[in-house]
């Protein structure tokens, strides 16, 4: 069972951020809505509460119950986590003198497992517009800026003093931490350190999620969820398709029936080179060539938009004449990814559709299938790792990104395949 941490999102700009820092120190995390956190899982080791754009003295600002989560995992709250945590105690938090943003330099006051390895005075980065000007009963300062009191606290704990890096396991449990900086940007320069010592020292987690473990887990997992059943997905040559692709493959097989089509507006051999390379990888992979088709569904057309549009639903025109060959598919695999599932569950909900198209946007709805989609949990960065860990040329990992409506978009005016070449 991979252990877990979850991040409570209250919408700051920095969450993503926050989860990428976890994962590269080895841990597993997932970001879920402020309101909708599903604290049962046994593999969950703790809790971060994200900052927020809005003040915890707003009318409507988002809260959760941090005294209930912290009777059963440690807690870490940054920002808007901490004041929400220092508020809810019992702690007073107004609105600072003038809004703090940029570098500080953060001031050790205590010793504490969290800043194991930390420099007495290390450069953070502050983002916010309140400050803790008093923490609540039990409660004591870590750490002060030159210009604010508490930059860093923890709730007091009884049992075991918490010097070392060894807590007992029921003063683990207990422990609850508030950073007034954000520990996860760039310019925090320590920051990932006290993040790592968060998740070590103070929920003894192990670091065991590698690409090696996520590959032998997820392959497990989409074995007993396929079982003998077929799949179909459409390929486009990019990374989070191929890595997809690859992952199903190991688990199923021949199952697994992979659809490449060439719509005409591909870079200059991409469709003969990217087939070689499904070849190599022993993927099941048809190659259809459909330039004509687009092109004549292209002819005449010279707004981007409705280009893209027309790439669009005629790619899903073409799939699914190809998919209707194949007998005895029940499920459609994709490459979707993890900033893609966040964004649709979001705090403030999806955000504005800023390009319409999608390679097999539609496809599950028209088509009926069960969506397979292995890498739903990860980040770009990871796909990556996974894909190399995979045996994936690092070509193709490192590709630069061509979305589907590719050349057409680029050239001006009507789509020929004169222009093309």
């Amino acid at each position: 069972m991979t252990e877990k941490i979850l991040i409570l999102d209250f919408g700051s700009q920095y969450t993503q951020l926050i989860a990428r820092a976890v994962r590269e120190a080895n841990v597993y995390c997932e970001i879920v809505p402020f309101h909708k956190g599903e604290y049962n899982d046994p593999a969950i080791k703790g809790i971060i509460l994200s900052g927020s754009p809005f003040s915890v003295n707003d009318a409507n600002a988002p809260e959760t119950d941090v005294a209930e989560l912290n009777i059963r995992y440690p807690v870490l709250g940054i920002c808007y986590g901490a004041q929400l945590t220092a508020k809810l105690f019992g702690g007073r938090v107004e609105k600072s003198d003038k809004r703090e943003y940029g570098r500080a330099f953060m001031l050790q006051q205590k010793t504490d497992p969290l800043f194991a390895g930390i420099q007495s005075r290390t450069q953070v980065w502050m983002s916010h517009s309140d400050s803790i000007k008093e923490l609540p009963s039990g409660f004591e300062v870590l750490a002060t800026t030159e210009s604010i009191p508490v930059a860093a606290f923890r709730k007091k704990v009884t049992g075991e003093v918490a010097d070392t890096a060894k807590h007992s396991e029921n003063v683990a449990r207990a422990a609850l931490y508030g950073l007034q900086f954000h520990p996860e940007v760039y310019h925090s320069t320590e920051g990932k350190t006290i993040l790592k010592n968060f998740l070590y020292n103070i929920c003894g987690c192990t670091g065991d999620w590698t690409p090696a473990h996520f590959v032998t887990e997820t392959v497990d997992a989409l074995r007993e969820k396929i079982g003998s059943r077929k799949v179909i997905m459409a390929l486009s040559g990019g990374v989070d398709s191929t890595v997809a692709a690859t992952l199903i493959s190991k688990a199923i097989g021949k199952n697994l029936s992979g659809i490449f089509v060439d719509n005409g507006v591909l870079r200059k051999d991409e469709f003969t080179q990217v087939l070689k390379t499904y070849e190599q990888l022993d993927l099941n992979v048809k190659g259809v060539n459909a330039r004509e088709h687009f092109y004549t569904k292209l002819a005449g057309k010279t707004d981007p938009e409705e280009k893209r549009k027309i790439i669009g639903k005629t790619f899903i025109e073409v799939f699914d004449e190809e998919a209707h060959k194949l007998q005895g598919i029940e499920m459609l695999g994709q490459g979707t990814i993890y900033p893609d599932v966040i964004e649709s569950i979001s705090v403030h909900g999806p955000s504005v559709t800023i390009k319409s198209h999608h390679n097999v946007g539609g496809l599950p709805d028209t088509m009926k299938l069960e969506l397979v989609e292995p890498l739903r949990f990860l980040f770009k960065d990871e796909v990556r790792r996974v894909g190399a860990e995979l045996g994936i040329p690092s070509e193709m990992l490192n590709r630069h990104p061509f979305p589907g409506p590719g050349l057409a978009i680029r050239i001006l005016g009507e789509v020929t395949e004169e222009k093309v070449l």
